[in-house]
């Protein structure tokens, strides 16, 4: 059974799609704000719930990586059903995905927000060995809730409380396919990270751009936000940005 209010979302719209994907342990929820504001603006969009999240943290640990591909290629084509266009846009491992799927599906564009480049934690290579002992670890050593500006958003924020280290090693997994992919990447794409984001190393971002094989590519920095940037006060500048985005794609042919 999926969380309350944590559910996948779609609304109808023009002929321009926007493919939403959220985070590791996260939910559609994280993405529903962004959605909501697309769909103000005409396009139509769906935000898709990743095969593992938002039911139990068991769930998730018998998922691999390539279950959370092809989620998003089933909200792709899902999507297909009523739009020309797909722009594919992620939080964190859905910017991860995003940006994967962008090098195997035929898409118009990639908004990516808070995405890894890699994780430099030296004990990620023991963690499908040690998920064999150790089902969950801590997501931070700092107080719950600490790296959000806006605390009324993390109160009401639906994701597991904790990283189960299978999926881990499957995360890691999942982000050398995307450093492989990324040169493969031929469509516009907009990179957005915050300067204080706690939980991604803030070199992420520009390690993603550097590979990057398209030419049309922008970086953008916030600072109003921790990791979620969607539920943050950041909002109000990357919402319109990413329309200002989809827009310039939407005369493109």
């Amino acid at each position: 059974m999926i969380t309350p209010t944590a559910e996948p979302f779609f609304f109808p719209g023009s002929k321009m799609g926007c493919l939403l994907t959220h985070g590791f342990t996260g939910s559609p929820k994280e993405m529903r704000w962004m959605g909501e504001y697309l769909a103000e603006q005409g396009f139509s969009v769906l935000g898709l719930r990743l095969t593992g999240h938002a039911t139990k943290p068991e769930e998730m640990i018998r998922m691999r990586y390539a279950d959370w591909m092809h989620s998003v290629e089933d909200g792709y084509y899902l999507l297909k059903g009523v739009a020309d266009r797909v722009v594919l846009i992620g939080l964190s491992m859905g910017g991860v995905l995003s940006l994967l799927m962008a090098s195997k599906l035929k898409v118009t564009g990639v908004i990516s927000m808070s995405a890894p480049y890699k994780l430099d934690d030296p004990r990620i290579q023991y963690a499908k060995a040690a998920s064999e002992t150790i089902k969950f670890i801590p997501k931070g050593d700092g107080e719950p809730g600490a790296g959000w500006f806006d605390k009324d958003a993390w109160r009401g924020q639906v994701s597991y409380p904790e990283n189960p280290v299978r999926s881990v090693a499957e995360l890691d997994a999942l982000m050398g396919e995307m450093r492989a992919a990324l040169p493969k990447v031929d469509v516009p794409t907009l990179l957005i990270h915050s300067r204080n984001d706690s939980y991604v190393p803030l070199n992420s971002m520009e390690g993603i751009y550097a590979d990057l094989g398209t030419d049309d590519k922008e970086m953008m920095w916030v600072t109003e936000s921790g990791h979620v940037i969607p539920r943050e006060p950041a909002k109000a500048e990357v919402f319109p940005k990413a329309v200002e985005f989809i827009r310039r794609l939407e005369g493109k042919k």
